[in-house]
């Protein structure tokens, strides 16, 4: 079980051809997001887990400033390892992975606050299949690549009827364990959305893509107690996202194991 704390500043936006802008001046968000979760093994190979997020946004502009946030969407997952990483030499360990987020938080359509800052989360169903291929080398080195699909249902809000597109995620990451049990990383993950479906018609310009790079470290204080912290970024240049906000910032996160 674990807490993780995120925070990040937008630096600005991508549209929807890709090209880039930082934020215009005297506006500024800061997006702040707390999750509580847990995990457990179910069986050797299966584990269960729970992610409930508390999402809080700041936006200012000329003359407004706001602050906002609430429960976000609450996400259940599932993890089925058919090989364990490390069991072979030449085999990577491989992993079904599986999950449901369900919309608890609160939309942008339903949003009462300036600046719509407590709205916190998408409003639909989500279900997510993805498959993890992990490798370790001498005990030190960890590799990763990981592919997610997502889909969302369909829902309807102040009488329109809306979409999203499927979302695939590949995300992939190299890591270093230190003779103390610490380690230290490096991810970058791709995320690419198709265009959204709004009363029927597809709308061209809503498509969305996300490049995010992280340094990655963790600290070891006992066996059972350990921090992982994060630096990430989505490159504030053209071309490397779309119809996304471009913020930069740092993740903290506190885990606890039991056996």
């Amino acid at each position: 079980m674990g807490t993780t704390l995120h925070v990040g500043g937008v630096l600005g936006n991508y549209a929807p051809d890709g090209t880039y802008t930082a934020a215009a001046p005297h506006t500024s968000e800061v997006d702040l997001e707390q999750d509580v979760f847990g995990a457990v093994r179910v069986t050797r190979r299966g584990q269960l887990a729970v992610l409930v997020p508390f999402v809080e946004t700041y936006r200012s502009v000329p003359g407004i400033h706001a602050t906002g946030g609430g429960v976000g969407d609450i996400n259940v997952g599932a993890r089925y390892d058919f090989v364990l990483a490390g069991a072979w030499r030449y085999v990577p360990g491989v992993a079904l992975l599986a999950g449901l987020t369900m919309p608890t938080g609160r939309t942008v359509a339903s949003a009462t606050a300036p600046l719509a800052v407590d709205a916190t989360g998408i409003g639909a169903f989500q279900g997510n299949v993805g498959l993890a291929l992990e490798q370790t080398w001498s005990g030190h080195w960890l590799a990763s690549l990981t592919g997610l699909v997502a889909k969302r249902a369909s829902y309807t809000t102040q009488g329109v009827d809306e979409s999203l597109g499927t979302q695939l995620t590949a995300l992939g990451a190299v890591a270093y364990t230190l003779r103390n049990e610490a380690a230290v990383g490096l991810v970058g993950s791709y995320a690419a959305e198709g265009n959204a479906t709004i009363n029927g018609a597809t709308d061209p310009n809503s498509h969305k893509r996300a490049l995010t790079l992280s340094v990655v470290g963790v600290v070891p204080f006992t066996d059972a107690l350990r921090l992982q912290g994060s630096l990430f970024v989505n490159p504030p240049v053209s071309q490397v996202g779309a119809n996304q906000p471009a913020d930069a910032g740092l993740t903290l996160t506190l885990l606890l194991g039991f056996s």
